[in-house]
């Protein structure tokens, strides 16, 4: 009892911290063993693979997975197309939907409360996958860069995002802004910009990482252009060639590293973490900003 008072705990607070402690710790364990068990599977010998038993660790060390993977010619392009749709579209994407959002927390806006009606129906009605693609094939842009970039360009979520974070600045540093012979656009870049960094990390880490995990707008739109193609969009390929046999281009490249005494199943646990690593070393360089960004974000209206 001299210990509860010394602390200032109870027995019951002390057993409800480390059931708290025990579910965390659960949580994490479950979600980060699979990660590492792919990992494992990849940087572990192919036949050696294949006895199974390999956990969280590499029973027999190799880097050849990541070595042979890379022999494919279309994971190397499909990186890079990844890569540059992912900073171009993460750019456009903050550039278009902070513009708009600081437009419509302006009071002096006439159409405000049409433009928020307008992009709050855009997220309950949608026009299907048929009308989209024959709206992007009337715009001529299949077989296109442009299609990764100017259909997402503005989503109606993260402009709401960004919007109530600048309705809880200061309305007064616009007007005193304005006072000193400011214009719109250099309020924009000059006062809203610095102080919208917690809003607009969030709302990037979000276009990232939906942008690095995008496959389907490939295969709709940009299939038959192999100098287009995604790294999501070339590992669905692998999976689907190795799972059902289907998948073009790497049905020769698997058949021949199997007569190798290569493992399929390696070969996409290496390419899964190569799709994956990029991102993943993207988040604690905005972790701060994001959580603050999301706190802000939530709790405005």
């Amino acid at each position: 009892m001299g210990n509860s008072a010394i602390t200032g705990k109870s027995w019951s607070d002390r057993i409800f911290d480390f059931f708290v402690y025990f579910v965390v710790l659960f949580v994490v364990v479950i979600t980060i063993y699979p990660f590492l068990n792919v990992l494992a599977i990849s940087l572990n010998d192919s036949v050696d693979s294949v006895r199974g038993g390999v956990t969280i660790y590499p029973r027999d060390f190799t880097w050849d997975n990541y070595l042979k993977i890379f022999t494919f010619s279309g994971l190397i392009t499909g990186f890079k197309i990844s890569a540059l749709r992912t900073i171009i579209g993460t750019l456009f994407g903050l550039i278009s939907a902070s513009m708009l959002a600081f437009t419509i927390s302006r009071p002096d806006f006439a159409g405000r409360k049409f433009v928020s009606t307008f992009l709050a129906m855009t997220m309950y009605i949608s026009g299907g996958m048929i009308p989209i693609y024959m709206l992007i094939k009337d715009l001529h842009m299949m077989n296109s860069f442009a299609v990764y970039v100017l259909p997402g360009l503005v989503s109606a979520f993260n402009v709401f995002v960004i919007r109530s974070f600048i309705d809880g600045l200061p309305y007064a540093l616009q007007e005193s802004a304005k006072l000193d012979g400011a214009n719109d656009f250099t309020i924009y870049f000059r006062v809203i910009l610095p102080l919208m960094k917690p809003a607009l990390a969030t709302i990037a880490l979000f276009l990232a990482v939906g942008q690095w995990n995008a496959w389907f707008d490939t295969y709709l739109y940009n299939g038959s252009s192999p100098n287009l193609t995604t790294l999501q969009y070339e590992l669905m390929k692998v999976l689907q060639t190795t799972t059902s046999g289907n998948g073009g281009d790497y049905r020769s490249n698997i058949a021949s590293l199997a007569s190798n005494q290569v493992s399929p199943e390696s070969l996409k646990m290496a390419i899964t973490i190569v799709v994956t690593v990029p991102i993943l070393l993207v988040y604690p360089f905005i972790q701060k900003y994001f959580v603050k960004g999301m706190t802000l974000g939530a709790v405005k209206s």
